[in-house]
């Protein structure tokens, strides 16, 4: 829903027009060749405001000068770059989203920004970084704003952004894949931030659908289908609805037969938790429009990979329910039986995540003879009591594949903690009526939650649940989002998949 900014590469010396020039000063206010030029033409005006406002270089400071004389520019921008040698994993993307931010549109339609040093030690993938923040900063969500500004200064956006630079075709085409991941990390926000009562479940499968344009195979599952597969856990979850439950299985096969088995990437969709018979206090509760954030990671995943031509087999599966309170709604001390044969005894059905998660665990595992399985969910609000809103949370059978998805977090910024799984916890879901029983308890509910979904994998099946209850909506601001929905995951698995999956 975001208002399009084109995004182009031109050298140094392109031709600029009347708009908004951005320069940069490095550590201790040494002027970049640009921002020397500018401060030429404007006789010395540049220096001088940064003197009298003690700017030094320092990274993200900024000095501003509207309508200068000597110059075509309506405003420009001095930003400080602090020391490049400090620069390490996601620095270039955030900086990229933090000037983004001071550029309103206001003084012109278009940015031209001079990204830059004395001795260019800027790489093209430095820039393609920081440019792929500056257009996550972009995004924003006002497709239900009916009301625009009667003196149409809502037209007064920024329109195009030119990054100048030492080599602009080698930054296009470092920026290529990076414009798959944006279109990805979109795809997802905009999932995340819909109303429930636009995104049901069947619409929900309809955007998935949309994949095919990409080159994604695509499949919906009916619930007529599901029961024939066994499928209660995840059925018993939407029957109190009267949206159908679906589940959409997404195929990127860009790996071809070289590539081998796929990756697997499961998704939680409850595209509306109301917590069904065991029922969510009512402060708060619209937020659970957004427990789909771990679906809405996949589906943008699938199609960052597939944008981006990414050398690798995968498949994405998502489980789209609605969790409502009826007549017809599962109960609290019912029994159901998933599409392993292991019964669950549901003690609440708010805890209904797992249960969704649990047959399409079993079932992409069935199907595909994945190489690995990830799954993403907004599962647990006892993890953001143990680790906040700054990392999702890590469980994992596989020491190697935790080391991976941690390390790809700390590139991206998209970071994880793991938490620990072990023997001891599985007696939290012992149940004496059932196989297991869908909580745990008070007490370590994240890690009981993650202690049910390891029942339904399978022996020597490398495996690793997320929980992103506190990343993926309601999320804190950050230099390259302010949307509700943050479209967490999409980069991480994307860097993970790069670096470890990838047909070279």
């Amino acid at each position: 829903m975001t208002k399009p900014t084109t995004l182009s590469f031109a050298s140094p010396s392109g031709a600029a027009a009347d708009g908004i020039a951005v320069v940069f000063a490095e550590e201790g206010g040494k002027l970049t060749p640009a921002a020397q030029d500018l401060d030429k033409k404007t006789k010395g005006l540049l220096r001088q405001a940064a003197k009298i406002a003690g700017f030094k270089g320092k990274q993200g400071t900024s000095v501003d000068l509207l309508a200068p004389q000597g110059v075509k520019f309506a405003r420009i921008v001095l930003v400080g770059l602090g020391k490049l040698k400090d620069y390490a994993n996601d620095d270039w993307l955030n900086f990229g989203g933090a000037v983004r931010g001071k550029l309103t549109g206001q003084e012109g339609d278009t940015a031209h920004i001079y990204l830059e040093t004395a001795k260019d030690g800027i790489t093209p993938e430095d820039i393609a970084s920081f440019a792929l923040g500056a257009q996550l900063r972009n995004y924003t969500f006002d497709k239900y704003k009916s009301k625009k500004a009667a003196n149409n200064d809502d037209d007064k956006t920024l329109k195009r952004l030119v990054i100048h630079c030492a080599d602009p075709r080698a930054a296009g085409r470092a920026y290529t894949p990076e414009r798959a991941i944006l279109d990805g990390v979109n795809f997802a926000r905009d999932l995340v931030n819909e109303p429930a009562n636009v995104l049901n479940p069947a619409e929900f499968a309809a955007r998935a659908k949309t994949l095919t344009k990409a080159g994604v195979q695509v499949t919906v599952l009916s619930e007529a289908q599901m029961k024939r597969l066994g499928m209660g856990a995840l059925l018993a979850v939407g029957q109190g609805s009267e949206n159908t439950s679906h589940v959409a299985v997404m195929q990127w096969k860009g790996g071809g037969q070289k590539g081998g088995e796929p990756i697997a990437i499961v998704g939680k969709g409850v595209t509306f938790d109301t917590g069904g018979i065991s029922l969510k206090p009512a402060a708060g509760m619209e937020d659970m429009k957004g427990d789909m954030g771990g679906a809405a990671c996949v589906a943008g995943l699938m199609l960052a990979l597939a944008e981006r031509k990414a050398k690798v087999n995968a498949v994405g599966v998502i489980g789209l329910v609605e969790n409502m309170p009826s007549g017809t709604a599962t109960r609290p001390g019912d029994v159901v039986e998933s599409m392993s044969g292991t019964t669950i005894e549901v003690l609440n059905t708010d805890a209904e995540g797992r249960m969704v998660l649990a047959d399409c665990l079993w079932y992409v595992q069935e199907k595909f003879k994945p190489k690995a399985v990830i799954n993403l969910a907004t599962l647990t609000g006892a993890v953001m009591v143990a680790l906040g809103k700054l990392h999702a949370g890590l469980f994992s059978n596989n020491d190697e594949l935790s080391e991976q998805l941690t390390a790809a977090g700390k590139e991206t910024g998209e970071t994880l903690w793991r938490l620990p799984l072990g023997p001891k916890y599985d007696k939290l879901i012992e149940s004496k009526v059932a196989d297991i029983k869908n909580t745990g308890g008070r007490w370590g509910g994240s890690i009981s939650a993650a202690q049910f979904l390891q029942r339904f994998i399978k022996p020597d099946t490398p495996w690793a649940h997320l929980d992103i209850a506190g990343t993926a909506m309601a999320s804190e601001p950050t230099e390259i989002n302010r949307s509700w929905g943050s479209g967490f995951g999409v980069r991480l698995l994307d860097r993970f998949i790069r670096d470890q999956y990838e047909r070279r």
